[in-house]
């Protein structure tokens, strides 16, 4: 039989206490109330709160429908993620022992527990308490994981012998034989032996194929290795054109799967650099965590890409981390889509815990690379926990099974402590300082910079949100001019953490975006970074406020641009033309504007800020900013203006009030109230006093198609009003 896959997201019943009779099928549901995935077990303010609120056990239950099934037929159900521990009842029945672990996939095969042809029951109990017996915990921890169901779950039904795993090797283009190496292995759950036909088929300008036959063990598995050769009109995989093909293997009358590939070679050498299809290249990004306002980690595929294009398109940047953890398979997608790198490692923080610790960690290792090593975009390995000390036996293992697993990627491992024993490939390394170190290692990575050396607010006064620009700009500028692959610095987003480690309102303001992902200072350096043939970018760091720098003044006057020259105007009076500063900023493709001589001036001449830069000596692009700080604009714009009813489908609404010209003010700080009309849910604080003058809330789908209106209002601005259209699922 064909494999079916059936998506369970859906009508899912949630009660968030730890009831006992919710396994049951004659369980009353009054108390329970209607949900989709991804869920977070419960919804809390985008600061202000602590873990314990998320730390807690509820119970989901789900209502599906089996079909009758053919001898020998095999149903699952799979799980992306579930935070933090989880046990799998099927009609009453437990399924297995508790799964620990929030950050990789599990299945269960539930084939003896359902009754085919009819209405069957799931009954899931999650543990999300900070439990020391499951990775990240036993320690500290910089990060929440938070709680609930917060991946996507499916239902899949297969033959008796199916395909478990399927791993592609793309072969190098340059070479003559272009090929590609699939390994694929079948799971027999038959009495008896049996011999099956596999076919691979390669889907590109020239499709080609390759068959072979496999025997498969009663009871048991057996590995193939195919080789489909000859392949034509085959182009690489690179960050400006990441070209995927398709590559499929089914059985024959049977099972099938499908996945994305690119030809691409990527190497960390011997001489320090990074190299993408043997071109050097110096990496230059920002690590991520996957958490969200409000929502935790439950974010849904639309927002989890929008990360990936933010990283890409917004930030510049040509590589993310994935802090601390596994993240998304859609943004890993969407990474491989829009052609930006990863460095994809393991959960943890600094701790490493006992045998059975290190067993779990272990297997989070095998499940992550069987999961994503045919994701183009990932170049690197993590496998070892984040800032922790020496491990011989237990790293020594972790970096054996992932060369077994993957041997066509290199492994690293995030340390922050200087001559840690180096058993990867790759010497990845947390260097915080301002003057970094002269790495010893000849494959080196930067890894984390800045980030809790400087935190930074949006409504910080202007000179500490320019100079947090500016140490990001200033240690870029280092690793520009140092013999290794390049630099990720900490971090892209502002995220939620314990007490120990974040600002009074428990957010570690640690990144170049705040935890809206709407930027500061430090964002337009890093977009400053991308070529002016993509897109224009000039973005002056200032406020333009005489009183708001000690000492008074705005000098230097700080700009961010990949434009030749700028042009300063304060009212209608040029006051100069200026270079980028190239002399302290050598190593990087676009310095900043770092201006000290305008010649300001206080009272009465002080005037807007135009700013306008040149390209070859044409005029560019054009930046002003208005002297009063008078709001004049409230802002709402949504990222989507079409949602999938699917209950859970969900886009970002940023708010903000601006001066004359668009530019945000960060003490605006006051309320804005909103009210949704129709088959939406808004998520957030309402009213929202926006922090740094802006913010964002986000609106959910339901299950029903129409049309949203959200209205926003604030005092002395005109109201907003936008639509939103959510259509069958």
């Amino acid at each position: 039989m064909k494999r079916i896959e059936q998506n369970l997201n859906a009508d899912w019943l949630y009660v968030p206490f730890d009831l006992k009779a919710a396994a049951k099928a004659n369980c009353p549901e009054g108390k329970f109330v209607r949900v989709s995935i991804p869920h977070t077990n419960i919804e809390l303010p985008y600061h202000n709160f602590s873990e314990q609120e998320h730390c807690f056990v509820s119970w989901y239950r789900k209502h599906f429908a089996v079909p009758k099934l053919r001898a020998g037929c095999r149903v699952f159900i799979d799980f992306d993620g579930v935070m933090i521990a989880s046990t799998v009842f099927v009609n009453g029945k437990q399924v297995a022992a508790e799964h620990k672990g929030g950050y990789t996939p599990f299945s269960y095969d539930i084939t003896d527990f359902v009754h085919p042809g009819r209405r069957n029951l799931m009954a899931v109990r999650v543990d999300s308490s900070e439990r020391s017996d499951i990775p990240p915990y036993g320690g500290v921890v910089d990060y929440l994981t938070f709680g609930g169901i917060y991946r996507d779950v499916k239902l899949r039904l297969v033959d008796g012998v199916y395909i478990k795993h399927l791993f592609v090797r793309a072969g190098d283009v340059p070479r003559d034989r272009k090929k590609v190496d699939v390994s694929v292995r079948v799971v027999n759950t038959m009495a008896e032996a049996r011999t099956v036909r596999l076919t691979a088929r390669f889907w590109g300008a020239d499709a080609a194929g390759v068959t072979a036959d496999l025997k498969v063990p009663a009871n048991g598995e057996a590995d193939a290795d195919l080789t489909i050769a000859g392949l034509a009109q085959i182009e690489r995989w690179d960050l400006d054109h990441p070209m995927l093909y398709r590559v499929s293997v089914s059985l024959e009358n049977g099972d099938g799967v499908e996945t994305r590939v690119g030809f691409r070679t990527a190497e960390f050498r011997e001489d320090g650099g990074f190299y993408l299809n043997d071109k050097p290249m110096k990496l230059r990004g920002l690590d991520r965590h996957q958490t969200y306002a409000y929502v935790g980690q439950a974010a849904p595929a639309r927002m989890q890409r929008k990360d990936a294009e933010i990283l890409k398109n917004d930030l510049a940047c040509n590589i993310v981390r994935t802090s601390h953890y596994p993240q998304s398979p859609h943004f890993l997608d969407r990474c491989d889509e829009i052609g930006l790198l990863v460095l994809e490692e393991i959960p943890g923080w600094q701790h490493i815990g006992d045998e059975a610790w290190q067993a779990i960690s272990v297997r989070d290792v095998e499940t992550m690379i069987t999961r994503d090593r045919n994701h183009a975009s990932i170049i690197l390995w993590g496998v070892r926990i984040n800032e922790s000390v020496d491990n011989h036996d237990f790293y020594t293992r972790t970096n054996a099974l992932a060369h077994q697993l993957d041997p066509t990627r290199q492994t690293g491992g995030i340390r922050c402590i200087w001559n840690s024993e180096l058993l990867e490939d790759v010497y990845t390394m947390n260097d915080f300082g301002y003057d970094l170190k002269v790495p010893g290692a000849r494959r080196y990575l930067n890894t984390e910079f800045c980030g809790h050396m400087y935190p930074t607010k949006t409504f910080d006064q202007e000179e500490r949100v320019k100079q947090h620009a500016l140490h990001h700009a200033h240690v870029q500028n280092q690793i520009g001019g140092m013999k290794t692959a390049g630099g990720i610095g900490w971090c892209a987003f502002d995220y939620n953490t314990h007490a120990v480690f974040g600002s009074g309102d428990r957010i570690c303001y640690h990144g170049v975006m705040d935890i809206f992902r709407q930027p500061k200072f430090a964002a337009f350096f890093y977009a400053s970074q991308v070529e002016p043939e993509k897109r224009i970018v000039l973005e002056p760091a200032t406020y333009w406020k005489q009183g708001d720098k000690s000492g008074g003044g705005v000098e230097p006057l700080v700009i961010f641009g990949n434009v030749d020259e700028v042009e300063v105007f304060i009212g209608c009076e040029s006051r100069g033309r200026f270079k980028p500063d190239r002399e302290r900023y050598r190593n990087l493709p676009r310095p900043p504007f770092v201006i000290k001589s305008l010649g300001e001036t206080w009272g009465k001449n002080w005037a807007d800020v135009r700013v306008v830069g040149y390209i070859d000596g044409k005029q560019a692009a054009e930046r002003r900013v208005c002297y009063d700080g008078i709001p004049a604009r409230l802002e709402m714009v949504a990222d989507d203006k079409t949602l999938s009813a699917d209950g859970a489908d969900m886009t970002r609404i940023s708010l903000g009030i601006t001066d004359g010209y668009g530019n945000i003010l960060p003490f605006a700080i006051q309320p804005v109230a909103l009210k949704l009309k129709g088959p939406g849910v808004l998520v957030g604080e309402n009213p929202f006093s926006m922090p740094g003058g802006r913010g964002a809330v986000y609106v959910r789908s339901t299950r029903k198609p129409g049309t949203i209106t959200l209205t926003a209002e604030t005092a002395r601005l005109k109201r907003q009003k936008l639509t939103i259209r959510t259509k069958p699922a």
